[in-house]
């Protein structure tokens, strides 16, 4: 049996505590009327939805999804990369910034990959890559795991693939240049993220934002954010140099 060695995180509704509907609600204000200078808001707002929705159900290795939302997104309104990125890149460098008040950090987070790093085991920042890196620094920010030396941070620049797709475990293992088996994917989703399973992961279910639904799957361990810090300061092994 391989000892785990690596611990993906993910962030929206586990490091991060979130209602994720709410956030996404509170999101869409702020950005889709930044764009009302070049489409109607409910016209940005439907495709950016529908591009949303291409990223999630690629399964194209060679394009990032990042690439997949631009070429999906940019002939559906008839637009220009130089035209429309300037204004959205501008959103998330600044203002994006702003929407921690639709979140509830906590210093467990920093807590919990403080404790895990003094074992010695390698982390990752496994959050669904549908935002820009720029978006994705803020939100690590908010939860105050900015400075943690995560071996990979996932975001639509430099991912090929989105939760729930198992692919999107397999590409990371990959760069990783590790086991499937030797990782535990710790999230509060039971589909998306508890699916690492499939591929030998472990998992453990975090339950303080808890997202369940018909197509739940198993999982390894299941607790808190407090029970997760008790579990990785008392039940992880320490990982041996």
């Amino acid at each position: 049996m391989h000892q785990v060695k690596t611990l993906l995180f993910d962030l929206d509704g586990t490091l991060l505590p979130m209602d994720n509907d709410h956030f996404t609600r509170g999101y869409f204000k702020r950005l889709v009327p930044r764009m009302a200078h070049l489409l109607p808001p409910e016209t940005f707002l439907s495709q950016l939805l529908k591009s949303t929705d291409m990223m999630v159900r690629n399964n194209d290795p060679e394009l990032t999804n990042e690439q997949v939302f631009k070429n999906d997104f940019l002939p559906a309104v008839n637009g220009r990369e130089e035209d429309f990125w300037p204004s959205i890149e501008a959103f998330y460098a600044g203002e994006f910034g702003e929407l921690i008040e639709l979140s509830q950090p906590t210093s467990l987070a920093r807590e919990i990959c403080e404790a895990a790093l003094h074992k010695g085991y390698q982390l990752v920042l496994a959050t669904n890559p549908l935002f820009p890196r720029a978006a994705t620094e803020h939100r690590m920010r908010w939860a105050g795991v900015e400075h943690i030396p995560f071996a990979f941070v996932t975001t639509y620049e430099n991912s090929h693939f989105c939760k729930p797709n198992p692919n999107y475990y397999q590409e990371m293992v990959q760069k990783l240049g590790v086991a499937p088996e030797s990782c535990m994917m710790i999230g509060n989703d039971a589909f998306e993220d508890l699916i690492a399973g499939t591929l030998g992961m472990q998992t453990y279910l975090v339950t303080d934002c808890l997202k369940t639904g018909e197509n739940d799957l198993p999982f390894t361990h299941k607790g808190t954010l407090a029970d997760l810090l008790n579990f990785v300061r008392n039940e992880l092994p320490h990982i041996e140099s």
